[in-house]
């Protein structure tokens, strides 16, 4: 992808997309990516991590299939690392500076989550190792899409199917998972400028409305004069 932009090409802008399992999030960025491909023209990548590029997709099965976890926690996040620093080097950064709405399924919050609060990594050394790969290019909004973990490891355990195993994550404790739900409602909570949390327990539709109604009030420069009206004038 190149990175030469046009002197008058729009910003690029980066959402993330949050929470535990079977939150719903791929759902709902397909749902925003069409919206935001209808409402405003632009070029909006759709992505996720680990992966979104083929040495990432690698390092995910790997970790995914539990490669990792004897090793520890902390392994873990160097691997996430690792696909971080490729997919931002090769396809997140190039598309922010074509001027493309990126719209990524997890990013550095998620290690935070799991390797840090729900995986016992000291904070401070997982803090250190976000300010070397992620750098400046942080997201401008997050959508934490929250519900409760008995909730989403149905829905995950009904998305893979029956005969499927569950994956590294899945297959955890429920005290894994509700420590992970606590660790993202903290982040939300120290961060609100960028967070917005998403009752994640309403039907598919509701929480498309509520990601739509949060970027018109979060991101007003990305939507269309029309949209932004009706929202400041629904205010």
């Amino acid at each position: 992808m190149t990175t030469d932009t046009p002197e008058d090409a729009p910003e690029g802008v980066f959402i993330t997309f949050e929470g535990g399992e079977g939150a719903g999030k791929s759902t709902q960025i397909l749902r925003l990516a069409a919206h935001l491909r209808a409402l405003t023209g632009r070029e909006v990548v759709t992505t996720r991590e680990p992966g979104g590029t083929p040495k990432a997709e690698a390092i995910r099965e790997a970790v995914l299939a539990g490669v990792a976890k004897p090793y520890g926690a902390f392994a873990e996040a160097l691997m996430f690392s690792a696909a971080r620093i490729d997919h931002l080097d090769h396809l997140i950064r190039p598309a922010l500076a074509s001027g493309a709405v990126v719209l990524c399924d997890r990013f550095s919050d998620s290690t935070r989550a799991y390797q840090g609060a729900a995986g016992g990594v000291d904070e401070a050394a997982l803090h250190a190792l976000e300010r070397v790969v992620v750098g400046p290019t942080r997201p401008q909004l997050t959508i934490i899409l929250d519900l409760p973990p008995e909730t989403g490891l149905a829905r995950a355990r009904q998305r893979a199917g029956d005969g499927e195993g569950a994956d590294r994550f899945e297959a955890e404790t429920l005290d894994f998972h509700q420590r992970l739900r606590v660790a993202f409602g903290t982040i939300a909570a120290a961060e609100p400028d960028r967070c917005v949390v998403i009752d994640a327990d309403a039907a598919p539709d509701a929480v498309e409305a509520a990601i739509r109604s949060a970027v018109a009030v979060r991101l007003p420069d990305l939507l269309s004069g029309g949209e932004k009206d009706a929202t400041e004038n629904a205010a």
